[in-house]
């Protein structure tokens, strides 16, 4: 698409925060004719931003008629497809792309992508620590840092660490990973596809178009449906697989002797499992992941073992707040999905007071029921509507279990069932929108509580 065109084309962006807002900033340094419109309200943060670049805007509505005159629209991905103002653009067949399709219009750089429905934003900000700790001009964006379109922009790397959820994928079209990492598979957002397991399926592997023989395929070997959906179809991409255990083909594995193994054609290396700074199992896969891409990369040995093993987490994921009276308080409030927590319960070695709840997803608590019997001493349910885990784990255990609907009540329960030695854990498998803003401010709200409890 040549600049001349540009002049007259009118983007609208719709959704202001990170996302919206960067693409709002490459629309207009590309020349567009550049509308935003956010149907809630801006924080000041973006506010400031859109005024101070003299960006057209809009919040607390969507004025049809300075939306529907638009050559393309770019979605923040928050925003769902049965959103009115979406099948009014739909019916008018105007494009709809998400603000990463947009950014990567503008850039040769090469693109790491990372999608899953668990552990993605701990794999990519590996990923992106190691490349930064061996010297790289990297830039991390997707769900995580700086929006892309604002950093092809204003702030452009020659590499980018890239999260994408499903509903950026939805939205992307022509845009190519060089290295496409997918983590797992299972259910999660339902709601949004029609409470159809395949079209959540079909939005993941959306991370492997336009891939070539030269670029890079990375999953993880013993996902069911990952393996299921790879007989279905075809890829030019070369295959990295990992695995527990060495297996046919598999390009990562724990060996005999406990340590992680990595064999790609570029580079080869070997890391003690205990060298490694994250723990339990899934975190073995997304060290996995992330040493592989590193090794794709030619990232030297010496780096990429020493970022695996200093690299110190991510806030929100299985992160210890405090030890009170010998128990222990994390916060895992980023499970917003049932697979999260089993992770999370898979990690925990002491009885466990578990606290569940907020905005039901269409979650099948199940998956997490053996370990509930195994490793939870205790249910606090935390939400406005608690009836579905009541309900569910009332009737498959015979756990002490308590129904609260505020953060304060929840806490207080915990510190009824608790005693020294064991383990709170906030773990919720829900969204947080009914009493929270993002599952930051539940978990930010969590930690606060609980240090006021030394």
């Amino acid at each position: 698409m040549s600049d001349n065109n540009t002049q007259k084309r009118r983007i609208v962006v719709l959704g202001g925060g990170e996302s919206g807002t960067g693409a709002a900033i490459l629309a207009k340094d590309k020349g567009f004719d550049v509308f935003l419109s956010d149907f809630g309200g801006l924080s000041e943060h973006y506010r400031r931003i859109l005024t101070e670049e003299n960006i057209a805007f809009e919040e607390g509505q969507h004025t049809m008629e300075l939306i529907l005159n638009a050559d393309e629209i770019i979605k923040s991905p928050g925003i769902p497809d049965t959103a009115p103002v979406i099948k009014a653009v739909r019916d008018k067949n105007i494009p709809v792309i998400s603000e990463i399709e947009f950014g990567g219009r503008y850039t040769d750089a090469k693109m790491v992508c990372i999608t899953g429905s668990n552990g993605k934003t701990t794999t990519t900000s590996l990923i992106y620590h190691i490349l930064r700790s061996a010297g790289i001009d990297a830039g991390l964006a997707g769900n995580i840092g700086k929006s892309l379109a604002y950093q092809v922009s204003r702030d452009p790397h020659p590499v980018y660490v890239i999260e994408l959820s499903s509903f950026q994928l939805d939205n992307m079209y022509d845009f190519k990973a060089n290295i496409a990492v997918l983590l797992n598979i299972t259910p999660d957002h339902l709601d949004r596809y029609d409470y159809k397991m395949q079209n959540y399926i079909n939005a993941k592997f959306r991370i492997l178009q336009n891939m070539t023989p030269t670029d890079s395929f990375i999953y993880w070997k013993d996902d069911p449906i990952v393996s299921r959906q790879l007989e279905q179809i075809h890829t030019e991409a070369a295959m990295y697989p990992f695995a527990e255990h060495r297996e046919e083909d598999t390009a990562a594995y724990i060996d005999a002797e406990d340590n992680m193994i990595i064999n790609t054609p570029r580079t080869s290396m070997s890391m003690p499992r205990a060298d490694l700074a994250l723990h339990g199992l899934h975190n073995i896969y997304n060290s996995m992941a992330a040493g592989l891409s590193a090794c794709l990369l030619d990232i030297r040995r010496e780096d990429i073992r020493q970022a695996l093993s200093d690299f110190a987490g991510v806030e929100h994921r299985l992160e210890p707040v405090a030890t009170i009276d010998g128990v222990d308080w994390i916060n895992d409030s980023k499970a917003t999905n049932v697979n999260s927590c089993y992770y999370a319960l898979q990690s925990m070695t002491r009885p466990t007071v578990l606290i569940l709840g907020g905005k039901d997803k269409g979650n099948d608590y199940s998956e997490i029921l053996p370990f509930v019997r195994e490793k939870v001493k205790a249910i606090v349910a935390m939400g406005k509507d608690n009836a579905k885990i009541m309900q569910y784990f009332g009737e498959n255990t015979d756990l002490p279990m308590a129904d609260t609907h505020t953060l304060d009540d929840a806490i207080e329960a915990c510190r009824g069932f608790a005693r020294a030695g064991d383990t709170v854990l906030l773990s919720p498998c829900c969204a947080s929108f009914d009493l929270f803003h993002s599952y930051e401010d539940r978990g930010t709200q969590f930690k606060e509580k609980v240090k006021n409890l030394l």
